[in-house]
């Protein structure tokens, strides 16, 4: 509890009892004002110097100002305990109010925390304690254990393990090495570690996240944004209404004017929107927050509205369903006894060692780990990179081509299609076909359940979009259940896909997951993009509406469950207010609800909306049907 809540709670327990004892005193007349005008100052003071405050700059119809004129004129009427006890309830809804969007708060505050305050920077061999502001790209960084890493960057010297639950919601640790890439926000826990500077600050991971969280709130859902409305018309129209029913009655029914004044001010009490005006926001932002604690950001109201109704789900699949780490599976020389598998995986090798594709990345280092032994550069005299077919290296005098078949159609080798379901790369040398290698993608752990947990959770259709070739494609679809696969696309072809889906579908939406790297088009066409592994990847948290911060598929199911609940939470809220403001407001009218019945309408209805909101905080990792 803040400061400011510890002084509303005093405030509010020497009303009530001062209150208290002016019930019991046997005071009349003034004596009795003055004795119910001592608690309803200390409790209501602040409210009234508002309504004054904003009456003056012209923003009057807001719920001080309801407060003041309920109040004030329940004191006007002789209802002196009545106007103490409206005050008194509703500033107790203020703090129940204050004291739930502070644990929101709190919930995304804790992201906040990776904020590093200062960065121990490496001159001439010496450590001076800077602002992350002030170091550059190339600089050499030390973070010792137990501090945050202030700046992305490449470990240079140490070996260490790395809390990244801040960033992730996962509380297992990650080992980083010499040579590993680390990224600001996380927290260094045992060995000490020199790091390379790759980002300065304002475009780290740390500081565009922080970005992200801080403009959450900005964008709106449907709702909030129909609340908003809401209040600025119907604020103005309950006070009309309470106006014309203090005076048309007494004037058509002739006198009883204190009576009709009397139902009037009830009537302004039961009207008060806070149960509405606050506990909507308050639900989304809840949401955000306890989605934010699980290591999905979600980057505003409006498209956690959009996620709860999400029925297809298009998949990436490189670096989405599959690690997007190749290798090497298996080896086929064309004859045994006059090539083996070892002297196949040399020339392949040999001839890609100049290339940083992928895929000549997974073939030098299958080499090293079956050969044991470095590539020997003075035996490659040439190489020519054959632009969409392969790679043409002399190679100890021989002239080697390696590559897909369309390499081998143009030199005339005579070759022929692997079994193995993969990436097939061809080999000859002088244009004679010695054999072949097949380069598979692993498809990640957890996946296959993953899209079990979205059909669960009620997705209806989930497609993959791949440049793969269509066999690896359809191995793929097949081996995880996905409903649909069109393979061998460019990504103007993945965009003219989503299209076609978006024009089939009758109703719900439809998200995108990709890394958020080479699918920015695609993720910004769909409803919602949802981007995959955002460690380190700025184009990741730029091109995306939902942001996993780690490579987990579970987590987009666990979204959809975390935004479905947050709306049907707010839709019980919405319909639990109008729906008891509005019988209270028809009984008040009648004259069949007395104060103590409006200060329920308000303050009752408000309290429990909130503690409602509230719930959106928890996040229950479980999968299937809410």
């Amino acid at each position: 509890m803040t400061k400011k809540q510890k002084k509303m709670l005093a405030r509010i327990l020497v009303s009530g009892v001062l209150f208290a004892i002016a019930e019991l005193l046997p005071f009349e007349g003034v004596l009795k004002l003055a004795a119910f005008l001592i608690p309803y100052g200390i409790i209501g003071w602040d409210v009234l110097w508002k309504a004054v405050r904003n009456i003056r700059n012209g923003q009057i119809f807001d719920e001080n100002f309801l407060m003041a004129l309920a109040t004030v004129g329940a004191f006007g009427t002789g209802e002196f305990a009545e106007g103490v006890a409206v005050m008194l309830f509703y500033q107790v809804g203020e703090l129940f109010q204050g004291y739930a969007v502070g644990r929101s708060r709190q919930s995304i505050a804790s992201l906040m925390d990776i904020r590093p305050d200062y960065a121990n920077l490496e001159r001439a061999g010496e450590i001076e304690e800077v602002d992350p502001d002030e170091v550059a790209i190339g600089d050499i960084i030390v973070v010792k254990a137990g501090e945050k890493v202030p700046l992305d960057g490449v470990v240079v010297e140490g070996t260490s393990s790395l809390d990244t639950a801040a960033l992730t919601g996962e509380s297992l640790p990650r080992d980083v090495k010499a040579g590993d890439d680390v990224i600001s926000g996380c927290i260094n826990q045992s060995g000490l570690l020199r790091v390379k500077v790759t980002k300065e600050f304002g475009e780290s991971t740390v500081a565009k996240i922080l970005d992200l969280v801080e403009n959450s709130s900005s964008k709106k859902a449907k709702a909030e944004n129909f609340i908003t409305k809401f209040a600025r018309y119907y604020t103005p129209a309950v006070v009309i209404g309470a106006v014309l029913l203090a005076v048309i009655p007494p004037i058509v029914l002739g006198g009883g004017w204190t009576n009709w004044i009397h139902r009037a001010l009830i009537f302004l009490v039961i009207s008060c929107p806070c149960a509405l005006v606050i506990s909507v926001p308050l639900g989304f932002f809840g949401g955000i927050g306890g989605a934010s604690r699980a290591g999905i950001l979600v980057k505003g109201g409006n498209y956690m509205e959009v996620l709860a109704g999400v029925d297809t789900v298009v998949f990436d699949k490189t670096g989405t369903l599959t690690k997007g780490v190749f290798r090497v599976t298996s080896i086929h020389p064309e004859h045994e006894e006059s090539c083996t598998k070892e002297q196949l995986l040399e020339l392949a090798a040999y001839a890609e060692q100049y290339s940083n594709h992928p895929i000549s990345r997974s073939i030098k280092d299958a080499y090293r780990e079956m050969c044991g032994a470095e590539i020997d550069r003075s035996r490659i005299e040439q190489v020519e990179e054959v632009s969409g077919h392969g790679v043409r290296a002399t190679i100890d005098g021989r002239t080697v081509c390696v590559g897909n078949d369309k390499l081998m159609k143009e030199i005339g080798a005579d070759w022929h299609p692997c079994h193995n379901t993969g990436t097939t790369i061809h080999v000859a040398v002088e244009g004679v076909y010695i054999g072949h290698l097949v380069i598979s993608d692993e498809v990640k752990p957890g996946v296959k359940e993953a899209l079990a947990a979205l059909k669960a959770q009620g997705v209806k259709k989930t497609v993959m979009l791949t440049g793969d070739a269509k066999a690896v494609g359809e191995h793929v679809a097949k081996e995880l259940g996905l409903d649909e696969v069109h393979a061998e696309l460019l990504p103007g072809d993945k965009v003219n896909q989503v299209e076609k889906l978006l024009a089939e579908q009758n109703r719900g939406k439809l998200a995108f997951v990709g890394d958020g790297i080479n699918d920015a088009p695609v993720l910004s066409r769909a409803d919602i993009g949802i981007a995959m592994g955002a460690m380190g990847s700025d184009a990741a948290i730029e091109a995306a509406d939902v942001v996993l911060m780690d490579d987990k598929v579970e987590k987009i199911a666990l979204a959809m469950q975390i935004s479905r609940k947050t709306l049907r939470i707010v839709r019980q809220n919405i319909v639990f207010a109008l729906g008891v403001k509005g019988l209270i407001l028809i009984l008040g009218a009648f004259g069949m609800a007395n104060m103590w019945e409006a200060v329920f309408a308000d303050v009752g209805v408000a309290v429990i909306a909130i503690l409602n909101s509230m719930r959106t905080l928890k996040v229950k990792e479980k999968q299937g049907k809410e």
